[in-house]
């Protein structure tokens, strides 16, 4: 038996989560959270150069921020992501200057369907302007 590190509750060193307070893995000392994270050491304007996070603390998404973002959830200058925000993104939805995805409102695009600024191709992509007019 050892301490809940959270609530200091008795319980086994084998307890997926504490019974009195509901912390995952109470045994161990340090736990943040699941999936996996990565940071480089070199940073500019303090943002590390690569950051890769497919990670959860607490049931809430790690987005990744870096010069070199990707992840579930990435902001950065080149994003590689589910949901993203960059100049230049790969991704199903994003904002961006460029963009190839599958949903996008970006300065270009390549997508699926996508609302831009100066050029777009792909499936459903309007232009800003266009819409204006419609309205």
């Amino acid at each position: 038996m050892k301490p809940c590190r959270e609530c200091r509750h008795e319980i086994s060193e084998q307890a997926l989560a504490c019974p009195q307070c509901g912390a995952p893995f109470p045994a161990k000392e340090k736990w943040d959270g699941w999936g996996f994270e990565y940071k480089s050491k070199a940073t500019l304007f303090d943002w590390p150069w690569i950051h890769i996070s497919f990670k959860y603390t607490n049931r809430r998404p790690v987005p990744a921020k870096g010069i070199i973002a990707i992840g579930q959830f990435a902001c950065g200058i080149f994003t590689l992501s589910q949901f993203g925000f960059g100049v230049i993104s790969v991704s199903q939805f994003t904002v961006a200057g460029y963009a190839l995805a599958q949903f996008a409102l970006a300065y270009s695009l390549i997508a699926q369907m996508g609302i831009y600024l100066h050029e777009g191709h792909g499936q459903l992509v309007r232009s800003i302007g266009e819409l204006i007019r419609l309205l």
